[in-house]
């Protein structure tokens, strides 16, 4: 749908009732269709919540038939963080809409993503002026730890799962971000999946859904 500032897959309650929401990023070259099959595990299980999965803002230069939240064809920080800093301001432009459309606040919604979406949901998530309901993170890491350190606002609870067989981005970066978090303060739970490549298995997408409930509140 284009009726927000982003393109986006959208999963209603069947209720028709919105008291909560999940934003899902996806990764580097997907897109908010390649995420929504969490949409499709977790929104029967899920009462009273909208989840909403948005394409990222440009088209992945190494895969044109998919989206990025951030290039990756130069190796360089400094260019790498700049092009963040663009995604956190287009993701918050398109939350504040959520918010305004569906009536909810921070405390209604879980940013989560993967990989490149679990990088910025970490980034948006920690830097808003208010607590966001949770962070759930799938094979991603801490973009800048220098950067987020100076402009960490909240103290919003994070679930991470990684693969421990991941290349992409490599499992050590688990650790490195439960380190940074708890550092900071930041209830942070982490769950390493044995034999797990770069994917979102059953495993980690079960567990995720178990903790939306709780946070949620729902039986």
């Amino acid at each position: 749908m284009k009726d927000l500032s982003l393109n986006y897959e959208i999963s209603m309650p069947r209720t028709g009732v919105v008291n909560n929401a999940i934003i899902l990023l996806h990764g580097y070259g997907g897109d908010g269709k390649d995420i929504s099959i969490l949409s499709s595990i977790w929104e029967r299980h899920l009462k009273n919540t909208l989840i909403i999965c948005p394409d990222g803002h440009e088209v992945c230069k190494i895969n044109p038939g998919g989206y990025q939240w951030f290039d990756l064809t130069l190796d360089d920080p400094e260019y790498i963080l700049e092009q963040v800093l663009i995604a956190e301001k287009k993701i918050n432009f398109f939350i504040n809409e959520i918010k305004n459309k569906f009536k909810l606040e921070n405390k209604d919604i879980c940013l989560s993503g993967f990989s490149q979406g679990c990088m910025l949901s970490l980034n948006v998530g920690l830097t808003s002026k208010d607590n966001f309901n949770s962070i759930i993170g799938f094979s991603g890491k801490i973009i800048d730890k220098e950067n987020l350190s100076k402009r960490i606002q909240n103290t919003t609870k994070v679930l991470l799962f990684h693969g421990s067989l991941d290349t992409i981005v490599p499992s050590n970066n688990l650790l490195e971000s439960k380190d940074f978090l708890l550092r900071h303060k930041i209830q942070v739970d982490t769950k390493m999946i044995i034999d797990c490549e770069h994917t979102i298995p059953s495993e980690a997408s079960s567990s995720a859904l178990l903790y939306l409930k709780k946070n949620f509140q729902q039986k």
